[in-house]
């Protein structure tokens, strides 16, 4: 089962009204459990810089003035996210931007139902508590000590461990487990290595132990195998 876990970083709130993805930030996962792949990029947004969003996440007009268009990424992006399951933290506001940028190009937009909203599963999971991604972290326990400002790639990476927390915490490593005993044994068989059977050990007491059995019996008072 593959999932990309994605966030989105933009020069606003409503692509409506003029604004733009700059960054975006994946993090592949199979079978619950994170693979190394990802997918990360600046964005340059042809608009200015307000300073409200910049404050969120460091990124100047200028440091993205050199940056590639979204045109130019978008088959990338496209190819790398697949047909798989997406996880986002407030999924209706990455897909609206998202698909605002795809409709642009012509491309097919993303289904909302696609995505899984880690906000959601927070809220329904922890009701009235924080639900924000600093928040859950340090509810799991995870290090975001690196997270002064946000950024797409930085905050889907804690977001594929918060995800995880959710959906139940260490049992991905069970499937982690089961995978490496299935890989070690594809690799003793390409070694030819080949396991001998062996006859099952004998396990009735022989005509000895049961004399034996018999003497030590014999000196007990009241002995409960002479009661059955």
């Amino acid at each position: 089962m593959r999932e990309i876990v994605l966030d989105t970083e933009t020069t606003g709130f409503d692509p409506a009204s003029g604004h733009r993805v700059v960054e975006i930030g994946c993090v592949e996962l199979i079978n619950h459990v994170p693979t190394g792949e990802t997918f990360h990029v600046y964005l340059n947004p042809e608009r200015d810089m307000p300073e409200e969003a910049f404050n969120v996440h460091g990124l100047s007009e200028q440091f993205l003035s050199d940056k590639p268009l979204f045109s130019a990424v978008a088959e990338t992006f496209m190819d790398f996210i697949g047909d798989a399951t997406l996880v986002i933290h407030n999924a209706d506001f990455d897909m609206k931007f998202l698909n605002w940028e795809l409709q642009m190009l012509g491309i097919a937009t993303l289904p909302r139902d696609r995505a899984i909203d880690t906000v959601a599963m927070a809220r329904k999971r922890f009701p009235g508590s924080p639900a924000s991604l600093d928040a859950l972290c340090r509810r799991f326990g995870i290090d975001n000590s690196k997270r002064d400002k946000h950024g797409a790639l930085l905050d889907a990476e804690l977001l594929a461990h918060v995800y995880l927390e959710l959906i139940g915490g260490r049992e991905p490593a069970l499937a982690l487990a089961a995978s490496s005993s299935r890989q070690a044994a594809g690799t003793a068989a390409q070694t030819g290595i080949v396991r001998q059977a062996r006859p099952p050990r004998p396990h009735a007491a022989s005509e000895q132990e049961r004399a034996a059995h018999g003497e030590f019996i014999a000196k007990l008072t009241d002995a409960i195998w002479l009661k059955v």
